[in-house]
């Protein structure tokens, strides 16, 4: 593991390659401008976000190369998110794009002696999982704050549990995280991550979450996920009772309700989030272990106090028939 020279060097590098994008950003108009759907008020720069792609390329060159096929797909998914971000894409292009990346992942995973058809869950699951994670994205500090959780608890669980992946990529990318949050987790936001953010730092993710499952052979370390899904879930399914168009941009998640329509603090929401998922992670690992029993049962009692809270907060008629 790196000593403290290597880790003060490369947190001071990212300090500066965040701040020289911010100047590249300003030069060229990067901004994100708020609309109707918009859960801030101010021109912000966008993009921020990169700094995590940018903390994959230094931990490749500093191990040596380690992980190409990964770190090939974050570039890939990363550049065409970025892009995207600037230009918009065609949809086709960013999924032929992400699709190219989940296959460079699956190579990395070593899962191409699984069936096909396990191949196109996992394909499928996968892409999910990195778009709920975008759609996510709408506030200052929650996918900051709530990826740094993650990569706590996957650096704990490397250190004290088992051995799943490298402890030098979990702390470059945790010290990324800390400068993403450092301009982002505050009041009046320096910079968004922008789509290249969430989505490269939601690949990430998946990536050593997968690295976690395939050795423990364990699912239910999924959970280390489980409150961003409850939202995405329940949103999708209420949404869908409503007839609208599960595709196009809404503010219809939780964490939005509470921001937009209560007006709470953006912060208080993505620290709430962060603690409930710090919740999970504990329980996961010390109590949940490998029960699978243990699992299902920690899924169903958050599902049934998350929709619970959600009609108490919320209520039945704007939930059912979106109004309110």
């Amino acid at each position: 593991m790196m000593s403290l020279l290597p880790i003060s060097f490369i947190l001071i590098s990212l300090f500066a390659l965040e701040l020289l994008y911010f100047k590249i950003a300003d030069h060229f108009n990067i901004i994100d401008k708020p609309n109707a759907r918009s859960s801030h008020t101010a021109i912000t720069l966008r993009g921020g976000g990169i700094i995590f792609i940018i903390a994959g390329l230094i931990f490749y060159c500093y191990s040596g190369f380690q992980y190409s096929f990964f770190i090939f797909g974050l570039v890939a998914i990363g550049t065409v998110s970025f892009l995207d971000d600037i230009l918009t894409l065609n949809n086709k292009v960013r999924l032929a794009v992400h699709l190219l990346s989940v296959l460079l992942l699956f190579y990395q995973w070593e899962l191409f002696g699984l069936n096909w058809y396990w191949l196109i869950f996992a394909a499928v699951f996968v892409i999910g999982t990195i778009n709920a994670y975008n759609f996510m994205d709408g506030i200052n500090g929650i996918t900051g704050g709530y990826s740094l959780i993650t990569i706590g608890c996957l650096f704990y669980i490397n250190n004290q549990v088992i051995e799943l992946t490298s402890n030098d990529l979990l702390l470059i990318v945790g010290l990324a995280l800390l400068v993403f949050n450092f301009f982002n987790f505050r009041k009046k936001a320096k910079c968004f991550a922008g789509d290249v953010g969430s989505v490269s730092i939601a690949f990430i993710l998946i990536f050593l979450l997968g690295q976690l499952i395939l050795k423990t052979e364990n699912f239910a370390y999924i959970l280390l996920l489980l409150f961003y899904g409850l939202d995405t879930a329940t949103t999708v399914f209420f949404r869908k009772i409503r007839k609208e168009n599960i595709f196009e941009a809404h503010r219809s998640h939780f964490y939005q309700y509470l921001a937009n329509h209560l007006k709470w603090n953006h912060l208080v929401v993505s620290g709430l989030y962060m603690l409930v998922q710090l919740l999970i992670n504990a329980l996961v690992v010390f109590v949940v272990s490998d029960s699978i029993f243990a699992a299902l049962l920690l899924t169903f009692v958050s599902a049934i106090l998350f929709l619970w809270i959600r009609f108490m907060v919320e209520g039945k008629e704007r939930l059912l028939k979106g109004e309110g």
